[in-house]
């Protein structure tokens, strides 16, 4: 277990210092001293803002690099904040033009990393921030990068020892909320809140970035049944960021969990109006289909098919969301196995693991499923949804003492993890009379 205790901080502007009298060229220092300037003015800008302001020092300094990367990642938080992964590919052309121009340059190389991970480049991603850790042991993002690329992978411990040592570096915002995360893995929920407690009090001058880990501080208190502390913190996301569509799919599930359909309705609708995900649609219909509003419900799920015919004439072949979706809806159930399959080429996490055997429980194939959820169990990550399903597997395989212990865990954490998935878990533990 990682502690994530607190390390030396050392003031980026000394760094600074240090790089330029290192390079034995006195006026690099001016000139660091004049970018951290617009840095600092463009820091405080909106997301658009700050774009429209780059894109025309870019042009005026044509030949400056700095600028395109900046620039690069202004487009890298847009997507963040928006999932149009359009912005990745505009950061990762600026990104590519100049490492093309100069293959050292260590400022775009270590964007770059983050462009691999957005694009699910994992392994890239590791090698990536392996080489820039050997030039630059003491740059935190290194760290960060390797560690997220290394979850993906579902190499937990390498993960750990690289989120440790990112917070050791510069304990802030960005290597806080991973040790929240990885905590959170590990079955230490409590834990998971102290921390992003301490990430949400560091503070961003994105205020998205802020936000995203109130969403995330919600996400844990709704899986571990705490619904008013859920609640509150999506609300709290919203007064930082009130463009962020997961705070207001945040508020739809807690209220969905606590019988407010007609405000989870609302909630959802306006989560899909600022970026419409297949898994909002999948929560609409679910709302729709228990208000009795058919004709709705059918044209959520109406919805979810034309991103899968999207993702074909797109050539894209791994969705473990859409996955899970098609299965929670016995709907083209040969498609989310496919789909989860397909993305453990990419990622062998838990919640990929989760997926497919999810996908593979669907289309009957038990023993398989249940060997899938059994390594999404590993870490005991206190996710309902995992325990729901690792139930109904056992279930289908008659494993009655199986049944009963991991339908009560899923139920333990939140009776009400889904609107229609827990009343499921609840009915066959009643129907089997194997309540506690």
């Amino acid at each position: 277990m990682r502690f994530f205790k607190l390390g030396n901080v050392v003031p980026a502007l000394l760094c600074v210092i240090s790089a330029a009298a290192q390079t034995g060229a006195p006026d690099r220092a001016a000139s660091l001293f004049e970018d951290r300037a617009v840095e600092g003015r463009v820091a405080r800008l909106k997301t658009d803002d700050r774009i429209a302001y780059l894109q025309k020092i870019v042009l005026l300094k044509a030949g400056n690099p700095h600028y395109k990367v900046l620039l690069a990642g202004a487009y890298v938080q847009k997507m963040r904040e928006t999932t149009d992964f359009s912005y990745i590919d505009r950061a990762s052309t600026l990104v590519n033009a100049v490492i093309a121009a100069d293959p050292q340059n260590y400022e775009a190389r270590r964007l770059c990393t983050e462009i691999q991970l957005e694009y699910h480049q994992f392994q890239k991603a590791v090698e990536s921030s392996r080489e820039l850790i050997r030039l630059h042991p003491s740059d935190p993002w290194n760290w960060g990068t390797l560690g997220d690329a290394s979850v993906e992978r579902g190499e937990y411990e390498q993960g750990a020892d690289a989120f440790q040592k990112m917070v050791d570096l510069r304990p802030d915002l960005s290597s806080y909320n991973r040790a929240a995360h990885y905590r959170f893995l590990t079955n230490d929920p409590n834990g998971a809140v102290e921390i992003m407690q301490l990430a949400i009090r560091a503070g961003s001058s994105s205020p998205e970035n802020i936000a995203w880990c109130l969403v995330e501080l919600g996400n844990i208190h709704f899986k571990t049944g705490r619904l008013n502390e859920a609640e509150d913190a999506y609300r709290s996301a919203l007064r930082y960021f009130p463009g962020s569509h997961a705070a207001y799919a945040g508020l739809g599930k807690a209220f969905a969990a606590e019988g407010k359909l007609t405000d989870a309705v609302a909630s959802y609708e306006h989560a899909k109006s600022i970026t419409p995900l297949p898994d909002y649609a999948a929560a609409l219909c679910d709302l729709y289909s228990l208000l009795g509003r058919k004709a709705e419900a059918a044209k959520q799920m109406q919805l979810m098919d034309v991103i899968y015919k999207l993702m074909r004439a797109n050539n894209e072949k791994i969705n473990r969301n859409l996955s899970m979706i098609y299965s929670d809806h016995d709907r083209n159930l040969e498609v989310a196995l496919e789909l989860a399959q397909a993305e453990l080429d990419y990622r062998k996490d838990i919640y990929t693991y989760d997926a497919l055997g999810w996908a593979l429980y669907k289309n009957e194939k038990y023993e398989d499923a249940e060997k899938a959820a059994a390594k999404a169990m590993l870490l005991e990550t206190p996710e309902p949804a995992f325990y729901y399903h690792a139930g109904m597997i056992a279930a289908a395989l008659g494993k009655r003492e199986d049944t009963k212990r991991f339908l009560n865990r899923a139920m333990a954490l939140n009776a009400k993890f889904d609107v229609l998935q827990s009343k499921m878990a609840g009915e066959l533990l009643a129907a089997q009379a194997i309540v506690h």
